[in-house]
């Protein structure tokens, strides 16, 4: 009798054993089926998508808008040069003054926007300088070909532009008049042939007096601009401004936002 009693609770520990085991196991599966699930429910692809999103935010308060003509020159063979009006980098010629943008873009981060009028401008320079001084004479405000969509998001706003005839080129008078700047901080770079900036800072102070200005603007002589990377790259970086998210090395921040005779004077 007794050892049948014993018999019968061998078998009943036996079975709650078991019944435990298999509840354990269900239990792990179970687990590891529900983090594969939330694993699931964030593709690697939407991850990514908001890094980029974040990377763009990043460079959404600095806007580098420029106006640049690079004149019709011959340059076959040329490497690196500075001419009236155009600098060449690895075979690319650039506007000097877009070529100073550029650079400040790769260093600052920032949207990239060239200043470009409906009629566009002669490129042999002759006609081109006395182009500039029948609408510096007339006081005309050139139409622009494109408009900076969504202005208010800047903060900074670098203002790139050649000394045409002591004088800022009279697109810049249209652009200045076409936005409200608020308190945006204006940084101008500015492009000459032996005038300096003449008195365009104080123009531009006039023409948006509620901005602030930044004191020390950048100017180059068109001889200088194409042996000017280090300097430009350093005053850049000495501003104490910088949008850019992390990127790969050689890449460039911020974005193109459009679809230009440099340092005439």
């Amino acid at each position: 009798m007794k050892r049948n009693i014993c018999l019968q609770l061998v078998a009943i520990l036996a079975f709650c054993f078991a019944a435990c085991g298999t509840e354990g196991r269900n239990a792990s599966v179970a687990t590891e089926s529900d983090v594969n699930r939330e694993s699931a429910a964030v593709p690697a692809e939407e991850s990514n998508a908001e890094n980029t999103a974040e990377a763009k935010a990043s460079n959404a308060n600095i806007l580098i808008a420029y106006f640049s003509v690079p004149e019709d020159v011959d340059t076959d063979g040329v490497e690196a040069i500075a001419g009236a009006s155009i600098v060449v980098k690895e075979g690319e010629k650039l506007g000097s003054t877009e070529y100073v943008a550029k650079l400040i873009q790769q260093t600052v981060g920032g949207d990239l926007f060239r200043i470009e009028t409906q009629e566009p401008y002669p490129l042999d320079h002759e006609p081109l300088v006395d182009q500039a001084a029948d609408e510096q004479d007339a006081g005309l405000r050139p139409k622009l070909a494109a408009h900076v969509e969504d202005f208010d998001k800047y903060e900074y706003v670098f203002l790139g532009f050649p000394n045409w005839w002591g004088d800022m080129p009279q697109p810049l008078y249209t652009f200045l008049e076409e936005y409200d700047f608020g308190a945006k901080t204006i940084i101008p770079f500015i492009t000459h042939g032996g005038s300096g900036a003449s008195r365009t800072v104080d123009t531009i102070s006039r023409l948006q007096p509620g901005a602030l200005m930044m004191e020390n603007e950048l100017v180059l002589s068109r001889n200088d601009v194409a042996e000017s990377e280090e300097t430009i790259v350093n005053w850049a970086q000495g501003l104490g401004i910088n949008a850019r998210a992390e990127l790969s090395e050689g890449s460039e921040g911020g974005t193109v936002l459009t679809a230009t005779a440099d340092g005439m004077i």
